[in-house]
């Protein structure tokens, strides 16, 4: 059974075409990477693909596309806008144009929280082992551009259901002074302060200004810099600059709070699982102890805090594993019909 996968963003599009045999092994066939911008629509991008694709001509079972955007359900089907590119996607006239019988549109986030129990035990690393629950949920939450944020829920006899979420947009709760501080200076510049708002990429760079401003020193790190957070993770882990460590670890600090305010919400001791583009390359900061300090730093419930596994997703296709999950899921629902 073949199956066809596609993590697509504003910048790039993944595709990944996958053969699953009865062991449920997914062999990768092919994959290819394409400058999303130079196409007006995903069509023409996966009919390339294909035709490339070695051995064809290939038969999908089923397909899944995770896209940066908000995707919404219409008439048995999905339909969805990308953030940043001019394309308006709708599953059953991809499924027409591909000739794929069943085709689902996911949200990116929605991916990587696919990905969740199809990762190989390489692809994760821990960093609390807590005391595991299977039969309880799992909350997945990573920064990136922003905030995403879902829920797995076990279904006895069945794969686990994904409850999307949209937690980044929730308002940004302090945990300390400092904290407080800076949550005042995001509001007064931007209206409000979210969690995504510090939880992202810009969130770092907010955080590291708020750092320089506090020590009356110019933002020195990330003058010229042609991607400020990659020039502030990188000072910080170094210890090269002084004011860009502080920065990164108020930002892990505040990154393992919200996670521990989130898993309050959904007891999740299947596990909390950190995800994105950031915590990956900034993995060694993470280890220091005042991230598992700043998680269970809940008095009336550490216990239930320290019962929580906390694992860091290192894979950076995790979406495209998660969408060609949720493309295996879909055809065995065919096959079941």
């Amino acid at each position: 059974m073949k199956l066809l996968a596609g993590d697509i963003g504003g910048t790039k599009t993944l595709l990944r075409l996958s053969e699953t045999g009865p062991d449920r092994h997914m062999a990768t066939l092919h994959e290819a990477r394409y400058p999303s911008a130079e196409h007006a629509d995903l069509a023409p991008i996966v009919r390339d693909f294909l035709a490339r694709a070695p051995d064809g001509p290939h038969s999908m079972a089923a397909a899944c596309f995770a896209l940066a955007g908000p995707v919404q359900d219409s008439g048995g089907g999905q339909r969805a806008r990308l953030t940043n590119l001019p394309w308006q996607l709708d599953s059953h006239q991809l499924e027409r144009a591909l000739e794929i019988p069943r085709i689902r549109l996911i949200n990116d986030f929605a991916g990587v929280g696919y990905s969740i129990g199809a990762l190989p035990p390489a692809a994760l690393t821990t960093l609390q082992a807590g005391q595991p629950d299977p039969t309880a949920p799992s909350l997945v939450l990573g920064a990136g551009t922003g905030l995403g944020v879902c829920t797995l829920c076990p279904v006895p006899g069945g794969a686990p259901r994904l409850l999307a979420a949209e937690a980044g947009h929730a308002n940004f709760s302090p945990a300390d002074e400092q904290q407080s501080r800076l949550a005042s200076i995001v509001r007064e510049r931007e209206g409000h302060c979210t969690r995504e708002h510090l939880l992202s990429g810009i969130g770092l760079q907010r955080i590291y200004e708020f750092v320089c401003q506090e020590a009356g020193q110019e933002p020195a790190a990330i003058r010229g810099a042609a991607d400020p957070p990659a020039a502030i993770s990188q000072l910080g882990l170094t210890g090269d600059d002084p004011l860009a460590a502080e920065a990164l670890g108020l930002f892990v600090r505040i990154y393992a709070g919200q996670a521990a305010d989130l898993a309050l919400a959904v007891l999740p001791f299947a596990g909390v699982y950190l995800a994105g583009g950031i915590a990956p390359k900034i993995l060694a900061r993470l280890r220091e102890p005042d991230v598992i300090t700043a998680f269970t730093d809940r008095p009336p419930m550490r216990a239930l805090l320290e019962a929580m596994p906390l694992r860091i997703v290192l894979d950076q296709a995790a979406g495209l594993t998660g969408a060609l999950e949720c493309a295996r899921r879909l055809a065995d629902t065919l096959e079941q019909v």
